[in-house]
């Protein structure tokens, strides 16, 4: 009876493994894709956080019209890096040993607005303490941003945690202004963005600034590397399809962004998105709102994983 029964669970053992393997791998791709979001995620713990974000933006944004396209640049640069999990806004800590994924090249002296993601969590602690997470911030910061700068407006799937760790190697390969188009196409594929993401994203630079080091035409005669070129010279400020206009004329800041037209593999892949986001704003709007959802869903911390900080530029202090 002993062999008997002990083979008969053997069976029975290996199925039951082979179910909590393929529910281990099944929840482990949903969370790799944003499982666990959801845009009323605050509706009962902070019901005017959205209002709260709008509020302190565009109190700043009076200030400095660049902050607008400053926000969704970090937005983006956090999602690229560990996924969206608030990792760029966290500065150097020793004691915790952290270090600040800012100073890498694609961030140093470039990435700003931390101060009025700073301001946003003041708000929010002191409407809800201990609530919001600094990853939501970013991605509600952004979407607020395109909306007031005239850009269309998305559903924000929330829920993230604030990661307590930073990449400095995923930092130092964000996607470059001087990157070929495939080196772009392989940036972003790798975290599941294709060419229809990849040509929708670049359209954020649409609004904003650049560093003249980085553009196409570089610095002229007297200008410091650090002197500041609009990426769009009609409507800077503003986001709208211009800057697909500009790509067409071969007046693209960005050698990244030229790219999209000018490489010899662009003609089959990126290209004809170009020239159909220049001719229908509509559907440059539409593409654009989807990709962001889907760029804001990259492995995002939800349930218990990471925490929500109550400093965006340090993890919580743990108590011992």
């Amino acid at each position: 009876m002993a062999p008997s029964s002990r083979f008969s669970l053997a069976p029975r053992c290996s199925f039951l493994l082979t179910a909590a393997l393929l529910v281990l791998l099944l929840s482990h791709g949903a969370h790799g894709r944003g499982a666990g979001l959801s845009s009323s995620f605050y509706d009962g713990s902070c019901p005017g956080t959205r209002d709260i974000v709008r509020r302190v933006i565009q109190e700043s944004r009076v200030a400095d019209a660049r902050i607008p396209a400053s926000l969704i640049r970090l937005h983006f640069h956090d999602c690229f890096v560990n996924g969206c999990d608030g990792s760029l806004l966290l500065d150097d800590d020793p004691q915790a040993a952290i270090m600040t994924e800012k100073n890498v090249p694609a961030n140093d002296r470039s990435a700003r607005g931390f101060g009025v993601v700073d301001g946003i969590k003041r708000a929010l602690e002191n409407a809800c303490p201990g609530v919001v997470s600094c990853a939501d911030i970013l991605a509600l910061a952004a979407e607020v941003s395109v909306e007031l700068a005239g850009g269309p407006s998305w559903t924000v799937p929330l829920g993230r945690r604030d990661g307590t760790t930073t990449n400095i190697e995923s930092a130092n390969n964000l996607p470059s202004p001087f990157d070929p188009l495939e080196t772009l196409q392989e940036k972003f594929r790798n975290l599941g963005l294709d060419d229809t993401d990849l040509v929708a994203l670049q359209g954020a630079h649409t609004f904003g600034r650049a560093q003249c080091q980085f553009t196409q035409r570089n610095c002229t005669a007297g200008q410091s590397e650090g002197a500041l070129v609009n990426l769009d010279g009609v409507t800077p400020d503003v986001f709208d399809n211009k800057y697909y206009g500009n790509l067409l004329r071969g007046r693209a800041q960005l050698p990244s962004d030229q790219v999209m037209l000018s490489d010899p593999v662009a003609a089959g892949t990126t290209a004809p998105i170009v020239r159909r986001f220049s001719s229908n704003q509509k559907a440059f709007f539409r593409n654009f709102a989807a990709s962001m959802v889907k760029m804001g869903n990259i492995s995002p911390l939800t349930g218990r994983d990471g925490e929500i900080r109550k400093n965006c530029r340090r993890v919580n202090k743990k108590p011992y």
